[in-house]
């Protein structure tokens, strides 16, 4: 600042170092290059489809996550939220697809898409994404996993969950896989091992040696994808087919592709895969609905109950006061008889133009409604939409069957497997029934006979769990 009384001693200026930071009529305080990118966040538009082929246009914030997207489509749709809703991500051309992590940003998945390719994004259910953190034992078989020497060989429930979310140790996951030479159609079975440094594979036979491991792929700078086209792309020896596309990738000339035997060796592979990228990040995302919860760890705590498993009983209310049937033989002759007396009460409703409702009709339509039933859809069909759900025991569907058109086919998901069960009708004295077991137990619709499989195994491996649906948005 100039002094006006000249005969005062000026002190030298001293430089100022940010000239930028200067207060002055012509220029803003901060420039708008010093602002921080968080205090405006810019929304843009992503499309998302359900498996009707319904869609959906979303305004969502730049940084917003997979789990949020989910979220807001269940608020909007009034879905329940059974912490199985997923925001999966396919690629049409390649038949390539899978599910997007809840942690996941949407926008930094579509900037990895390639304008050629046609992406899609699709809100469904997958019972399965977090399935190992329940039951680890059944997604690592003893002949593919190897522990380090110095721990036991008998690890418990959470011991091997530790020791894959351990950052000092990791199992060593092994056996056999197909992999496609780069470059070429031919297919050739290797010996892989993973390790915590990537996926290697063995040049002699199944030698672990280091002389003899070559480096295949990491994960850090790729995606993971399940073929969902089996054979017909890509030319795979079997159905089980998984590969990994770089992040910035220029085509399906850049795909590392490989192929399991089985479904469980491949189920095996990718979420060890997971495991080792995302870490402690999955289990995070896992525990998420049960944090807040006063008094207790999350180590501690135990999954979240399925209401078709644990909380569904057998109930006669034909006395003063209601019990539980634990006998499972009367469970289903009180089952039997309510449906009977159900039948004989749905004589009686008149239909909108005063005559009774033909309950013969009625009894073979009245499934039509239920979410479980799929109409006229084909075996590969019914295991596709199974497979989306996610290979957990119990996930089912009933569809009608293929080859017999009078009978019905429930198809259930069990072991890592999807069997098909036929549910035939029997006619006795006038009245129609349904059996899956040649008649030893009868059922008078395909409603009472999935409530109850529901509440007993009966004839089948496993109770029934997770219905597959297909949802409109």
């Amino acid at each position: 600042r100039r002094k006006k009384d000249d005969s005062i001693l000026e002190i030298p200026s001293i430089p100022n170092p940010f000239p930028e930071l200067c207060c002055s009529p012509f220029a803003s305080v901060l420039s708008a290059s010093l602002l921080p990118k968080a205090t405006s966040r810019k929304k843009q538009v992503i499309k998302v489809y359900s498996e009707d082929d319904t869609s959906r246009a979303l305004e969502v914030p730049s940084d917003i996550t997979a789990r949020d997207v989910c979220q807001l489509l269940i608020l909007k749709n009034h879905y329940i939220d059974d912490h199985s809703w997923t925001l999966f991500e396919q690629l049409t051309h390649t038949g390539l697809g899978r599910a997007i992590e809840d942690h996941e940003l949407v926008m930094e998945v579509q900037s990895n898409w390639v304008m050629q390719e046609e992406t899609k994004l699709y809100f469904r259910k997958n019972y399965a994404k977090y399935e190992f953190f329940k039951n680890p034992l059944n997604f690592f078989p003893d002949h593919m996993i190897s522990f380090p020497s110095e721990t036991n060989a008998a690890l418990s429930h959470s011991g091997i969950l530790q020791m894959f979310l351990s950052s000092s140790t990791y199992p060593e996951i092994h056996g056999y896989l197909h992999a496609k030479e780069q470059g070429k159609k031919s297919w050739k079975k290797l010996y892989f091992l993973l390790r915590r440094s990537g996926l290697y594979f063995s040049t002699k036979g199944t030698s672990k040696e280091p002389r003899h491991l070559q480096f295949f792929c990491e994960f850090s700078n790729s995606d993971m994808y399940m073929s969902l086209t089996g054979k017909k792309i890509s030319g795979a020896p079997t159905n089980y087919g998984f590969c990994f596309k770089p992040n910035k990738s220029g085509g399906t000339r850049d795909l590392k592709q490989l192929c399991a035997d089985d479904e469980q060796s491949r189920t095996c592979w990718m979420t060890a895969i997971r495991l080792l990228k995302y870490g402690m990040q999955l289990y995070q995302n896992y525990m998420q609905p049960y944090h807040g919860r006063s008094g207790c760890s999350p180590l501690s705590l135990t999954p979240m109950r399925s209401i078709s498993e644990n909380s569904l009983v057998a109930m006669d209310f034909s006395g003063h006061r209601s019990r539980i049937i634990e006998n499972p033989t009367e469970a289903l002759s009180v089952a039997v008889e309510e449906g009977l007396a159900w039948r004989r009460r749905g004589c009686l409703r008149l239909n909108s133009h005063g005559s009774p409702i033909a309950m013969s009709n009625m009894g073979m339509s009245i499934h039509r409604s239920q979410s479980w039933f799929h109409h006229k859809i084909s075996r590969e069909e019914a295991q596709r939409l199974i497979l989306q759900h996610g290979l957990v025991d119990g996930v089912f569907l009933v569809r009608d069957s293929q080859s017999n058109p009078k009978t019905f086919v429930l198809s259930l998901s069990h072991g890592l497997k999807i069997k098909h069960f036929q549910i035939v009708p029997l006619e006795d004295d006038g009245k129609l029934f349904y059996t899956l077991d040649d008649g030893h137990t009868r059922f008078t619709d395909l409603i009472q006979l999935v409530e109850f499989y529901q509440l007993n195994k009966g004839v089948l491996p496993c109770k029934l769990k997770h219905y597959c649906a297909r949802i409109a948005l």
